[in-house]
């Protein structure tokens, strides 16, 4: 099934004036910008508290330190922890504050993305269960318990009393928001929004996925003929979306959506969902695939993942853009996979440099062509992100240059 609702992007046009990024590789987009640079990754061994498994994940270090305000304990988590770093990177809730001055916080929407939520503290709140098999009291925490909670948390943090929505389609949720607050926006329900997502590190995800033999014993390898599998990660980013900004780092020209329905875990063997959702963006944005400068991909480095990807590539562009998965540097984040991939793609859009795949060094032959192996430097027009979930659910976005 294929989501094709239309808007004008003409008369409803969505521009990204803010965004912002905290994961493995790095807190903030300097410290992007240079790990990219130096070809750097946020990797590192496992050392995720009470994990024994043989894998690397991409770790934000620094959450475990931080301290809630009393007025914000009711939210405290690690997942909403790791969103505070996050708003607190580029100068971000300056911005929101601004963002509440020019069109009231009523009028402003916060649509964020998560898959895993608070459910690091539930799990602890099971572990340490007493002989009544009752929550200790310090777990008696409803706004954790709760996919809503790091929607609910960023809209408190920012002070935005518009329209709140969770998105949790697995890992396509934050590539997601963008369209659902576009929708908003068209609708009149919002004059602008905050998108985002945040996920965080945990032993359900940790164990669930090496359950699944997913998870590798090296760091990530996308789209590499030796790739093992995903090293899983967990990142917290921000974007701010305005129909008439003061500044523009890229427009928002449109959004593919689509459900397969295959599997509950794997794709497609010929990507239809995956291609489907690159060709609705395409349509939507009114482009022809010759149009689109780079490709940042999906690309979870697990065997099928990669090669069902560049099948539907393939499939819709007769001859495919620079590509290349960015997950070397960040890990897998899961539900905030989308708003990474958003931002480095806008990075792209914006510096002019298109970054190659990391632990890269044989592509499959299938794929060659146009898999990078080392990065580039050109000025690109238009660029494609794509983020592919559980169950099939599948999300494409095209952003623009603006004045391009």
């Amino acid at each position: 099934m294929i989501c094709d609702d239309f808007v004008d992007q003409d008369e409803f046009p969505v521009h990204v004036t803010s965004m912002t990024l905290s994961c493995a590789a790095g807190q903030g987009l300097a410290a992007l910008r240079q790990a990219l640079a130096e070809q750097r990754s946020g990797l590192r061994t496992n050392d995720f508290p009470g994990c024994e498994l043989d894998t690397w994940i991409g770790r934000v270090s620094g959450v475990e330190d931080i301290r809630f305000d009393p007025d914000l304990a009711e939210y405290d988590c690690r997942n909403n922890r790791l969103a505070l770093i996050g708003l607190e990177q580029d100068g971000f809730v300056q911005a929101a504050e601004a963002l509440r001055k020019r069109y009231g916080r009523e009028r402003i929407a916060c649509v964020i993305g998560t898959s895993t939520a608070g459910i690091g503290t539930t799990e602890a709140a099971y572990r340490d269960l007493g002989e009544d098999e009752h929550f200790d009291p310090a777990y008696l925490l409803p706004r954790v318990h709760t996919p809503h909670t790091s929607a609910a948390f960023v809209a408190r943090v920012l002070g935005l009393n518009g329209p709140v929505v969770t998105i949790s389609t697995a890992c396509s949720s934050s590539a997601k928001v963008f369209a659902t607050a576009a929708r908003l926006v068209d609708a009149g329900l919002a004059d602008a929004a905050v998108v985002g997502g945040v996920d965080s590190l945990c032993l359900s995800v940790l164990y669930g996925f090496h359950s699944l033999e997913l998870v590798s014993d090296q760091p990530c390898r996308p789209f590499d003929r030796a790739r093992k599998g995903l090293s899983l990660g967990e990142g917290a980013g921000f974007a701010i979306l305005e129909k008439t900004p003061e500044q523009s780092l890229g427009r928002l020209l449109g959004w593919g959506e689509s459900s397969d329905a295959h599997h509950m875990a794997s794709p497609h063997p010929e990507g239809a969902g995956a291609g489907a959702a690159m060709a609705g963006a395409l349509k939507r944005a009114g482009l022809d695939p010759q149009a689109i400068g780079y490709i940042n991909c999906h690309g979870t480095a697990t065997p099928l993942n990669d090669q069902v990807e560049a099948r539907a590539i393939r499939r819709i562009f007769p001859t495919p853009p620079p590509a290349a998965s960015t997950k070397g540097w960040t890990g897998h984040t899961l539900g905030a996979a989308g708003i990474a991939e958003s931002v480095f793609s806008l990075l792209a859009l914006n510096d002019g440099y298109l970054p190659a795949g990391l632990n890269l060094t044989e592509p499959e032959p299938d794929w060659e062509d146009f898999i990078l192996l080392e990065p580039v430097e050109k000025q690109i027009d238009a660029v494609l992100s794509n983020s592919f979930g559980f169950g099939g659910s599948n999300c494409a976005l095209i952003f623009g240059r603006e004045g391009a």
